[in-house]
């Protein structure tokens, strides 16, 4: 049995649902903490390959399971607005009966950036629109109803009822990597996620290096913020690196050990594909399972 942090699977949204519901039940029945998907409108590499929308699969997700957690990994302003995305949220947590955590990030450059053909934010204006996008989602989340202007987005007398199962709201896993996302993370965030600083490109010793640095700096972050660093769970995608984490049983056991001595407290990994970027063989996650039982 592996002792160490609790494990989430991403299930990326490329399936129709009549075959995608299986994997949702296995990562359940597998007894795994956590079963994520993208929210994203379209990926890197596979961008021209079959991808479905992100509440919508969560929500037939739930429907489907019963016991294991169902999150955004993670959502972002590039295409979101909060006001009807915390409608959707708060309908999720009800479809799922409080079992929603709500991943949030502030977008990265890719195909999200560009969609809906307005100009790209520079990276401090990225930052500031996640701070107001966090800051309002959560007063959505919280109130019945709201008013709030602000430099990115506004509501009006924006209704939210019943509200959300959870309360005071579902859980914010914030996801920040540069010093000004993780001020963000440390003040809004439940949570707090990061793939680390550098890419595989780099190296796995780099990566780790980048890793406990960046861990390190989220640590001061909380303090500056006036927070106490246990109380703040720490998650890491394991497979930023150079290494996928399911490329064997004793890759995962180690990564998931190295991750617990950087006090994280989740580790996310992602269901294997059969061919490029998470390719793998699903029985190394069946392995996976069977340690952690």
């Amino acid at each position: 049995m592996v002792t160490g942090p609790r494990v989430g699977v991403v299930v990326l949204p490329q399936q129709r649902w009549a075959q995608a519901r299986e994997r949702w039940r296995a990562v359940e029945e597998m007894g795994f903490h956590t079963a994520w998907t993208y929210d994203h409108l379209a990926w890197r590499d596979l961008a021209d390959e079959p991808w479905f929308a992100t509440v919508p699969t969560l929500t037939a997700a739930a429907t489907v399971t019963s016991r294991i957690r169902l999150g955004t990994w993670v959502a972002s302003p590039n295409f979101r607005h909060p006001v009807p995305f915390a409608k959707e949220l708060m309908t999720l947590d009800d479809v799922s009966d409080g079992r929603l955590v709500v991943g949030l990030g502030a977008g990265g450059t890719g195909w999200d950036a560009d969609v809906l053909g307005g100009p790209r934010p520079t990276p401090g204006q990225r930052v500031r629109r996640l701070d107001e996008f966090c800051e309002l989602l959560d007063q959505l989340l919280r109130n019945p109803s709201t008013t709030r202007h602000g430099e990115w987005f506004s509501a009006v007398s924006a209704r939210m009822l019943p509200g959300p199962v959870q309360r005071p709201r579902p859980p914010f896993v914030v996801a920040a990597n540069g010093p000004r996302a993780l001020q963000v993370a440390a003040r809004r965030g439940d949570a707090w996620a990061t793939t680390g600083v550098t890419g595989g490109e780099d190296g796995q010793d780099a990566w780790w290096r980048g890793v406990a640095d960046v861990a390190a700096r989220f640590e001061a972050a909380l303090v500056e913020a006036g927070r106490r660093p246990g109380d703040v769970d720490r998650y890491l995608n394991l497979d930023s690196g150079a290494v996928y984490s399911l490329s064997s049983r004793e890759a995962f056991a180690d990564a998931a050990g190295r991750a617990a001595e950087l006090g994280f407290t989740d580790v996310v990994t992602h269901w294997p594909r059969d061919e490029g970027v998470y390719a793998g063989d699903v029985r190394v996650l069946e392995q996976v399972a069977a340690d952690l039982a």
